[in-house]
């Protein structure tokens, strides 16, 4: 185990000697300068602290004659090893560690962080870089010269950095070794995979144990710190590997200066390892902005690095995100960026709102190959996303070495106050998601309206519709026109009415089909999509998402299937079949939501004469639901609940005069209403999210 710190980031049990005989075994954990300590490891709040910036901190001598000072015993035998802390101003504190070993990271981290004793203690790597740091890098200094500091071809005896367990020390020297592998076999395209292998396994060793993550820098600043011979691989390829360091994790101090002088050095736009250093730079800064990733660096963002300089390119990589009317967008990112990041780049480019008004949101495919879309939050990282899709692919066991996560971009809240402020690409993509609620017969359409609308949809993918008579008669003509009214039906008309039809019935329906459309002629994409809206947002629930599920309670729902709509509004349960509406409760009475064992739990308020009171008794219902669906569903809901009392939060911060109308036009409409509502019965905060 070791010290949690800037340094190294875990805890250590010790045993905590005060003045006039005191100790304590207690846990303790150094933080930045302060070291404190706790009575176990569960615990949240320290017993106390030790400031350390200044303190004198040294191995004291086990002999002592004061009385006071005698060492306690430990399960029958002396402590073996003791570090002496004496802030300025206040008497010693003794630290009793059972090891040398620990006594040697104790120390070091402790001298670190009391700012004394620098390059005087820890390895010789790090006593190096405690007199560079005194001298504050001075270039012209020989410490730089130093063959400890400088690329080498042999392999480690030992350790850069101290580290606080043999077990750690074993994982430092394989990881020079990888390091070694890496930078000495050149990079091959066709066999990319050698080294993509190399870097995601160092890297995962990083990421599973921090305390190495300041070795493995060390190491590479120790490697990339050579002339690079002309032809040779040598050097460019440990400044790559750096590359794919950076936007990952930091080192800690003094490292962490170590490596910005180092970068500030090398940086130089006019060779390639100086552009790979000023690409470190620049990638340092963000992980800095936007804290530190979860996952190693997925085979995309591998390839992107190593086969083409990520100097070019402010922002190096890019996928496509994909739209429900088969269409798609190239966005760029870093290996910082954040999914509300990505988000606002992507509505930049295709002109739409800032998510909180439009209510789109980005959408994952599943790596099982389920029919499944996973909504992502906005502050994952779109690198780390990409990694653990890849990661979960391979556990699928297929082989598809190249096969990476779809992005999709649609609608996920639908705010009606927001409708008047929508973009024509807004507008274009809901018509495209309506209409797969549509064919998916979770929307309420006859057969005549369905064939309108698809018709409408038919003149915005494709323009006005080709009669299948040309000048010639030609049969090619006609055959076009049938194979194109047949993808129109497959996409745009719902399924369960196209499967009900015979064969004769499909080719009267091609022909009302045409017809329609031909009706069509001249109007525009936009203007169609216009009246496809109005006309869908006449069903009440129009924007809703509807989630699959069986009741179990209570017994006044029917059994089977059902629909749970969640809205702006609350929370609906719809009859499967018809999509007719059973019962409906507002946000305001959701009392608490969230998953019940396998189950989704959805608790209420019970309204009476159209009020609802925090005392009223309340109605459960249970739900059956698959896992996915269920966190999807909980989700949706507590994002709604949040935009509520974000918006009345706002409300409340009104001038005074709008307040006084706001209050008249409240005050009207309960004068106009039979059960005016009482403010007073309201829920006074928000619903619990189980």
């Amino acid at each position: 185990m070791g010290i949690v710190s800037q340094l190294l980031r875990c805890c250590q049990t010790v045993q905590l000697r005060v003045r006039h005989g005191y100790s304590k075994r207690v846990w303790c954990a150094l933080l930045g300068k302060t070291l404190y300590y706790f009575r176990s490891q569960e615990d949240k709040f320290p017993l106390g602290q030790i400031r350390l910036w200044e303190a004198r901190v040294e191995e004291a001598e086990r002999s002592c004659d004061s009385e006071q000072h005698k060492w306690p015993l430990q399960d029958g035998k002396s402590s073996m090893c003791t570090l002496s802390v004496q802030p300025p101003g206040q008497g010693p504190t003794y630290l009793l560690i059972e090891s040398q070993q620990e006594k040697v990271a104790w120390l070091y981290h402790l001298s670190v962080a009391a700012g004394t004793s620098v390059g005087q203690v820890g390895t010789e790597f790090e006593q190096l870089v405690g007199k560079l740091f005194s001298v504050d890098g001075d270039p012209g200094s020989q410490i730089w010269r130093h063959p400890v500091l400088c690329f080498s071809k042999e392999a480690l005896s030992s350790p850069l950095t101290t580290l606080p367990s043999k077990a750690l020390q074993t994982e430092a020297i394989k990881l020079f070794k990888t390091c070694q592998l890496f930078i000495n076999v050149a990079i091959d395209a066709p066999a990319i995979d050698y080294h993509v292998s190399l870097a995601q396994s160092a890297l995962q060793v990083c990421l599973t144990h921090p305390e190495l993550q300041n070795e493995f820098y060390c190491q590479l600043i120790k490697q990339t710190r050579k002339r690079q011979p002309p032809g040779q691989p040598g050097p460019l390829q440990g400044w790559q590997f750096l590359a794919l360091c950076v936007g990952l994790f930091m080192p800690q101090h003094p490292f962490l200066w170590l490596l910005q002088v180092h970068l500030s050095k090398h940086g130089d736009s006019r060779t390639e390892v100086g552009k790979y250093a000023i690409y470190c730079q620049r990638s340092l800064d963000r992980t800095q902005q936007r804290g530190e990733r979860q996952a190693r660096p997925s085979r995309m963002e591998i390839l992107s690095l190593l086969l083409r300089n990520p100097y070019h390119h402010s922002l190096p990589f890019s996928v496509p995100v994909h739209f429900l009317n088969n269409t798609y967008q190239v966005v760029s990112f870093d290996a910082s960026t954040t999914v509300e990041e990505f988000q606002s780049r992507l509505n930049q480019d295709i002109c739409i709102r800032k998510t909180s008004q439009s209510g789109f949101s980005l959408y994952s495919d599943d790596p099982a190959g389920q029919d499944l879309e996973h909504y992502l939050q906005g502050g994952l990282k779109i690198c780390d996303i990409i990694a653990k899709w890849e990661e979960a692919f391979k556990h699928t066991g297929k082989s598809e070495t190249a096969k990476s996560v779809r992005f999709t971009y649609k609608n996920r809240l639908y705010f009606s106050q927001q409708v008047r402020g929508e973009t024509e690409r807004e507008r274009l993509l809901l018509a495209y998601q309506t209409n797969e609620e549509i064919v998916a017969g979770h929307f309420p359409v006859n057969k005549e309206l369905a064939l309108e609308m698809a018709a409408l949809l038919a003149q915005v993918e494709f323009g006005d519709f080709e009669r299948p008579f040309s000048p010639s008669g030609s049969a090619g003509c006609h055959t076009k026109s049938s194979q194109t009214l047949k993808q129109v039906l497959e996409r745009f008309y719902p399924k369960h009415y196209r499967r009900a039809y015979s064969e004769e019935q499909l080719r009267q329906l091609n022909q009302r089909l045409s017809g329609r459309w031909a009706s069509l002629r001249g109007r525009s994409a936009p203007e169609c999509v216009r009246i496809y809206l109005t006309v869908a947002r006449k069903w009440i629930f129009c924007g809703a998402k509807l989630f699959d599920a069986e009741p179990i309670s209570p017994s006044s729902l029917p059994s089977g299937r059902v629909w749970l709509a969640v809205h702006e509004e609350g929370i609906s349960v719809l009859e499967f079949n018809s999509i007719k509406l059973l019962v409906s409760h507002p946000l305001m009475t959701v009392m608490s939501f969230g998953a019940s064992g396998q189950d989704f739990m959805l608790v209420v308020s019970k309204a009476t004469g159209g009020n609802t009171c925090k005392d009223k008794p309340t109605e459960k219902y249970l739900f059956t639901m698959t896992v996915s669906k269920l966190r999807e569903l909980t989700l949706l809901i507590a994002a709604y609940t949040n935009t509520a009392h974000q918006q009345k939060s706002a409300a409340h911060h009104l001038s005074a005069p709008a307040l006084l109308l706001a209050q008249s036009d409240l005050k009207n409409r309960e004068l106009r209403s039979k059960s005016p509502p009482n403010p007073a019965c309201r829920p006074s905060k928000a619903p619990t999210l189980l």
